[in-house]
């Protein structure tokens, strides 16, 4: 069986103040990207997660054991990922490839957006790709019809920023929304995205409040947005909690114009949009 597990791009990221539980409150547009890590799942004598390239512990296996901790008799897997999406660059990669191990579990296991919101904030949105306004710490998903079409060039930087560094810079500056601003600002974006509208349409509502914090840890981030936006990008913007450098385009053509001129070796050219990307 081959899956995908498409990159998740942060339209906008509105940052809320830190909960008891230490994770912080949010109000984030989702949507999945073409550009996806490819997973090729068969028969094993045991369990076993490969992700060559990637070291350290992986967001799958951690799936794949929550899985039969909940009592998933399903016969032993070897799980191999195949990245594409660049790690710890802000595109839930890790997160993406957790969740399409969750799918495997679809109708046999018992509340999978409960295990999901266990292994990380991104985990939930992404057990459904699908544009989604994102809520408290990740784990309230509201789906949103499938925007117009847009495109978008990524320049991830080498990936590398660990977000828990840029939540504590955050923290650092004194970032963070009260609650009445984020109720506000979903109400907006709720009207903004919810007639299909490309995000375009509505530019002055991508904003990513972890932007500071991580020109803070990474000064180049600035340098390729500027360089987003000479391009021709009617909007730039980072990505989760970077370091990667989005520029949305009105298509693919214009995309792919755009990534020409800049002459930059690591960008990357994708759609964007809802439930056609899907899995």
């Amino acid at each position: 069986m081959l899956l995908r597990a498409p990159a998740k791009l942060n339209l906008c990221l509105y940052l809320g103040q830190p909960r008891e539980d230490g994770l912080h409150e949010l109000c984030s547009l989702f949507e999945p990207l073409a550009l996806a890590d490819l997973i090729e799942v068969s028969p094993a004598a045991q369990d076993e997660i490969a992700c060559p390239g990637v070291e350290g512990e992986n967001l799958a296996a951690r799936a794949l054991a929550g899985l039969r901790e909940r009592g998933w008799e399903h016969e032993p897997l070897r799980v191999e990922i195949e990245k594409r999406v660049p790690v710890a660059a802000g595109l839930g990669g890790g997160s993406g490839d957790a969740a399409a191990v969750l799918r495997l579990a679809a109708g046999e296991v018992a509340d999978l957006p409960a295990l999901a919101a266990e292994l990380g904030a991104d985990v939930p949105s992404q057990l459904r790709p699908a544009l989604a306004l994102v809520r408290g710490a990740g784990e309230d998903v509201e789906p949103l019809p499938e925007p117009a079409e847009h495109a978008v060039v990524l320049l991830p930087g080498g990936g590398g920023l660990s977000t828990a560094a840029v939540f504590a810079e955050a923290d650092r500056l004194g970032l963070g929304r009260s609650e009445a601003e984020l109720e506000e600002l979903a109400a907006r974006l709720r009207r903004a995205a919810g007639a299909g509208a490309s995000p375009l349409d509505y530019p002055d509502l991508l904003v990513n409040d972890l932007e500071p914090a991580a020109l803070s840890l990474r000064p180049d981030i600035g340098e390729a947005l500027a360089a987003l936006r000479r391009a021709g990008a009617p909007k730039a913007i980072l990505s989760g909690s970077g370091p990667t450098a989005v520029g949305l385009f009105g298509d693919l053509a214009a995309a792919e114009a755009a990534a020409e001129s800049l002459d930059a070796g690591e960008a990357i050219v994708c759609a964007a949009g809802g439930a056609r990307l899907a899995p």
